[in-house]
């Protein structure tokens, strides 16, 4: 047997499925390394990320210029069909179902402090990444909008929780569990995902109320954190769970 597969034969995992290339991650921790459940369900705020006109709307922001943004068109198509169908229909019923709950729900979106977007993050400068306050792209989906007093968190950058006070805001209202939705699930969704499991926070990823521009991408984020920075799971699963430990007071 030759060195190359040998060293192949021997990444195959106990139950004998195909090798793992040395480009992929394995399909889930394993072992002692596998993230606990049982971690008891705390005080939940539902994060909704980025809906906004600026990237989820077609001929506006990120896709106004379809040649310019380097974005292929069925990518483009392909996202935008996700957006409406599944992400924003589940960001709907989880909306609905927090509000009942009588529970936080927490809008983030990219606003600059300035109409000319001085202040920017450097990386949104290159990107090209500019929602003026008051400006149509900073505006909410209207189907998934504030409503009432809840909190609206504006950024400058990829990252949520390394740009604006929402750990400091967060602790002020006691909330250890953060359901996370929105866009994209590789960029921003993921940042603020990795940053509340380091801050401590009990965090869900919601499968079904996120996006990215590629199914690829999309499932890469997903398996990048499941078991290791958050639960992963759909609408449906994330609304039982809670609506029940919320009625008897544990998970």
């Amino acid at each position: 047997m030759s060195k190359k597969n040998s060293e192949q034969k021997n990444r195959q995992d106990e139950g004998g499925r195909k090798p793992v290339r040395e480009y992929e991650p394995p399909p889930e921790m394993q072992g002692k390394f596998k993230r606990s459940d049982e971690r008891s369900l705390g005080k939940p705020a539902l994060l909704c990320i980025d809906l906004q006109f600026l990237g989820a709307i077609e001929g506006y922001g990120i896709f106004e210029k379809q040649r310019q943004s380097g974005i292929s068109k069925g990518a483009i198509e392909y996202y935008l069909d996700r957006v409406w169908s599944t992400v924003i229909p589940n960001v709907v019923t989880l909306q609905r179902t927090f509000r009942e709950m009588g529970q936080e729900i927490i809008h983030s979106r990219i606003q600059s402090l300035t109409q000319d977007g001085r202040d920017r993050s450097w990386e949104h400068k290159r990107l090209g990444l500019h929602a003026a306050p008051g400006s149509k792209l900073a505006e909410f989906l209207p189907d998934v909008a504030p409503q009432g007093d809840e909190l609206i968190i504006n950024k400058t950058a990829s990252g949520l929780f390394n740009s604006t006070n929402i750990h400091y805001v967060m602790r002020n209202l006691d909330i250890t569990d953060l359901l996370v939705a929105g866009v994209y699930t590789n960029e921003c969704v993921s940042s603020a995902v990795r940053s509340a499991a380091d801050l401590g926070y009990n965090v869900t990823l919601l499968s079904d109320a996120t996006a990215a521009i590629t199914p690829e991408l999309h499932r890469a984020a997903i398996l990048t954190v499941k078991e290791r920075y958050a639960r992963v799971s759909t609408t449906k699963e994330a609304i039982e769970k809670y609506k029940g430990a919320l009625a008897t007071g544990r998970d």
